[in-house]
């Protein structure tokens, strides 16, 4: 029978070598030209874990919004953020795996070994880690990560459509839709659309032309 969805079997192998404490690690908004990049840092309760945990994109809104509600009652969370100067200076990928690093710093329980999705491991974490390609897919606890990543960088997004209004980013959360690009050349550039991208850093330029 094939397995539907990520499970618990990488953490309980970490588990069963000794770790005791397994984080799961992730992130929202690399692809976005506007907004920070947002991350989160989950370590799931093995004996009470939400039911119907995924990769956060393969969810509805509803259900990433009522497994958001569990897992922040059920789970040790750590969340943060790098801005938007940050991901400037630093490059997308830094700037991930900054946020990455500050999230497991928010834990109230400091995890033993920590489940990075990607093929990378931020360089700033401490403590022994692994680097899953498609993470979110195969563990719970990153699949958690994403969903509470993603729900809170998506509301973050929602504030800040109500300070710059006419981009659409409640609806697009920062990325290059149509609408989104429009509303650059229609309306200009904010502090917070990211200058290193090749949409906003064309505009400018086009502007200094």
């Amino acid at each position: 029978m094939t397995l539907i969805g990520p499970d618990f079997s990488i953490e309980r192998e970490h588990m069963a070598s000794g770790a005791r404490w397994v984080v799961g690690i992730d992130e929202a908004g690399r692809g976005p030209i506007a907004g920070p990049v947002t991350a989160a840092a989950i370590i799931l309760d093995p004996e009470n874990t939400p039911d119907g945990l995924n990769d956060s994109k393969k969810l509805s809104i509803r259900r990433r919004e009522r497994l958001f509600a569990e897992i922040l009652e059920t789970a040790v969370v750590g969340v943060a953020h790098a801005s938007v100067d940050e991901i400037d200076e630093l490059n997308i990928l830094r700037a991930s795996h900054l946020a990455m690093e500050r999230a497991c710093s928010q834990l109230s329980i400091s995890p033993s070994m920590a489940l990075i999705d990607g093929n990378l491991v931020p360089k700033g974490l401490r403590i022994p880690s692994v680097a899953i390609v498609r993470g979110d897919a195969r563990s719970q606890s990153i699949a958690a990560a994403s969903i509470v990543a993603k729900v809170t960088r998506d509301k973050i997004m929602v504030d800040l459509e109500q300070q710059y209004p006419g981009y659409d980013w409640a609806k697009n959360a920062g990325y290059p839709t149509k609408a989104h690009l429009e509303a650059l050349r229609n309306i200009g550039v904010t502090p917070h659309h990211r200058r290193s991208f090749k949409p906003v850093h064309n505009m400018l330029y086009q502007e200094k032309s």
